[in-house]
């Protein structure tokens, strides 16, 4: 039984049109002046601080995903420096909705910087937009897939003449920047928050490293500043932790025999002196003096003296380029370009999932994950060993402390975790997530390979963490908005750098939520079932086999329709539990209740082509057009599928 049929069986007899049908690409048909409502007046978009408008084209049809172009909605796209936005006349009413409002991006616009394919429609053709590419044509649509899977699909058919030849140009050009200091955080000039809630330590400073040792209760490990202002080491912060046996002058000799200078170096401790700690591989393999003298020193740091277990990374788990292609396999699988494709494919699910190796990707990941924290908890030191120690060291040593160490498992303590094992030691997000265009970088994915082994921890544990899977879906989004600092870096270095330029870049964490949304949204990110006053260092001892694990549906598949639930799914569980803890915590069914939003589907807070009786007013209409019964199929109320599958 595949997705739909599953999702069909779930709310069948139910035929419901989101919205009214437009022509496709290359229908000639015009436009019944009798059911058009589009207005035409001036609309644009509110801009930020440092953002202005580049491009824009008048008349555009933005179509509902996966639905052969049959529905959507009209307005006016425009290209900023910042992003690529839609702006309709019903926008007013649409924000109206409960539905997570991004403070920075209207409902229907996408950062630059979240952009990976664009196509272009030119006559009876479609071809990929390259870096370069410069075209005469007349522009009929675009087709463009987003790295957090989104598409969207755009018509210039009612568009002037020109508008879209220019817009899709202008797109090409700001979209793929292959200068880092064109990116929009450069540009955008408003003063970052200086307090939020999320308060998160950046591990840029002494006193924040000095705390962790502390909160660790850390022996036989030293803070070491040798590498202030990056003179040893490039890619790792100024400040880092080391074994107390080392001295400065052993510490630069060492450095020098691996990798970018990563030997060793502290990520966390037991209270029984057991640690884990990452290094990258040496330069010379024949050489391993220095390597077995620093892992000597790892072994002294212990109480027991007991030998570290040596964890290479790269004998078990994928490289970052396999990583990569899982992930277009899984992209391709999740986001279709239509509706063919996606009946196509339904037909293959379960053969092209295992094909695309995401989840054998996870399952490994978490695997190892448990062995390293199995081994800390029998008071084992562990050591992972990567060749350059800033991609899978990153994955594996944050799961590792999450399984074992309660403290990850708030809100704060997760984005402490991920400042302290990936900001500062230096993953390089800026090339794995494509923020610079580079013909020699290799994009991976890694950060969501984590945050999916982060959801699978979350299903078989519900109420052991703070957040939610809404929070890691929306820091998966996040990762992608070039206003932030926090995953815009491949290093401290390149960071400091940047702050020092002719025109600095002012810091803004992407840890300081409110800058992006409301108090209605950062409720989201608290699971209601967590209890702060019940927290212990229990080790979860999760379930890594393939057939424990399941696709995560929220961020995988919120851009189909035509698997959303309307009015169902888990969005309602959640707010009916937190309905039942806000009575119970009142003790009074009088007290003031959780108000559950009214027509929300299963992939709320983040759909927004929802089932709906009321057709917005700038929906086109095509008196002549007829729907096919597959197109009928596609427009039944959206269901899930359960989450086995």
């Amino acid at each position: 039984m595949h997705r739909y049929e599953v999702a069909l069986m779930m709310n069948e007899n139910r035929l419901t049109n989101s919205f009214k049908s437009y022509v496709g690409w290359d229908d000639d048909e015009q436009i019944s002046s009798c059911e058009t409502s589009f207005i035409e007046q001036e609309f644009s978009p509110k801009l930020h601080p440092g953002e202005m408008i580049i491009a824009e084209a008048q008349s555009v049809l933005l179509f509902t995903p996966v639905n052969e172009q049959k529905t959507g909605i009209s307005g006016f796209l425009f290209v900023t420096n910042f992003r690529l936005s839609f702006v309709t006349s019903n926008e007013k009413h649409l924000k109206e909705t409960s539905y997570q409002e991004n403070l920075l991006l209207g409902q229907y616009d996408v950062c630059l910087s979240n952009i990976d394919i664009i196509y272009l429609l030119t006559g009876d053709k479609k071809k990929r937009l390259m870096i370069g590419h410069r075209f005469n044509d007349k522009v009929k649509g675009l087709h463009i897939i987003c790295k957090n899977m989104r598409t969207l699909s755009y018509s210039f058919k009612f568009s002037p003449l020109g508008h879209g030849k220019i817009l899709a140009n202008a797109l090409l050009h700001h979209a793929f920047p292959k200068r880092h200091q064109l990116l929009f955080a450069y540009d955008y000039s408003r003063e970052p928050n200086v307090q939020s809630r999320y308060s998160t330590p950046t591990f840029r400073c002494r006193d924040d490293w000095e705390k962790e040792l502390q909160r660790t209760k850390c022996v036989g490990w030293t803070l070491n500043s040798s590498n202030n202002k990056f003179r040893l080491s490039a890619s790792l912060p100024q400040f880092i932790v080391i074994g107390s046996a080392v001295i400065d002058t052993h510490l630069r000799i060492a450095m020098q025999h691996f990798r970018d200078g990563r030997l060793p170096t502290w990520c966390w401790s037991t209270v029984n002196g057991a640690t884990l700690s990452r290094k990258a591989d040496v330069v010379d393999p024949s050489n391993l003096t220095q390597e077995n003298a620093m892992l000597e020193i790892v072994r002294k740091s212990h109480p027991g003296r007991l030998r570290p277990f040596i964890m290479d990374l790269t004998k078990n788990l994928p490289l970052p380029k396999d990583v990569n292609q899982s992930f277009i396999k899984l992209r391709e699988l999740c986001a279709p370009e239509s509706a063919r494709q996606f009946w196509v494919q339904d037909n293959h699910f379960y053969s092209l999932l295992e094909a695309s190796k995401w989840l054998q990707y996870v399952s490994s990941c978490l695997s190892s994950a448990l062995t390293t924290a199995n081994k800390l908890n029998r008071n084992e030191s562990v050591v992972l060993q990567e060749r350059d120690g800033r991609d899978l060291c990153c994955v594996i040593s944050s799961l590792a402390q999450l399984m074992i160490d309660s403290y990850f498992r708030s809100i704060v303590g997760l984005q402490t975790l991920i400042q302290k094992e990936w900001v500062v030691m230096g993953h390089q997000f800026c090339t794995r997530l494509g923020h610079v265009n580079s013909t020699d970088s290799v994009k991976s994915p890694l950060l969501l390979l984590f945050l999916d082994c982060v959801w699978q921890l979350l299903q078989q544990f519900p109420s052991k963490f703070e957040f939610t899977e809404t929070y890691l879906t929306t820091l998966w989004d996040a990762s992608h908005i070039s206003i932030f600092d926090t995953f815009l870096f491949d290093c401290e270095r390149d960071r400091h750098c940047a702050t020092k330029d002719v025109s600095p870049l002012m810091l803004r964490s992407i840890w300081d939520w409110e800058e992006q949304f409301k108090d209605h949204d950062l409720i989201q990110f608290h699971n209601p079932l967590y209890n702060a006053s019940k927290v212990k260092d229990d080790l979860l001892k999760v379930s890594t086999e393939i057939s424990c694990l399941s696709i995560w549906t929220q961020c995988y598949y919120r851009f189909l329709p035509t698997l959303e639930i309307s009015n169902g799914g888990k969005p309602l569980e959640d707010f009916a539990v937190r309905t039942l803890i806000n009575m119970s915590d009142n003790d009074s069914k009088d007290t003031q209740e959780v108000c559950t939003p009214s027509n929300i589907g299963s992939f709320f807070p983040f759909t927004h082509w929802r089932s709906s009786n009321s057709v917005p007013p700038s929906t086109l209409t095509i008196s002549s057009l007829s729907l096919n019964t597959s197109d009928l199929q596609m427009e039944t109320s959206l269901v899930e599928i359960p989450e086995h599958l």
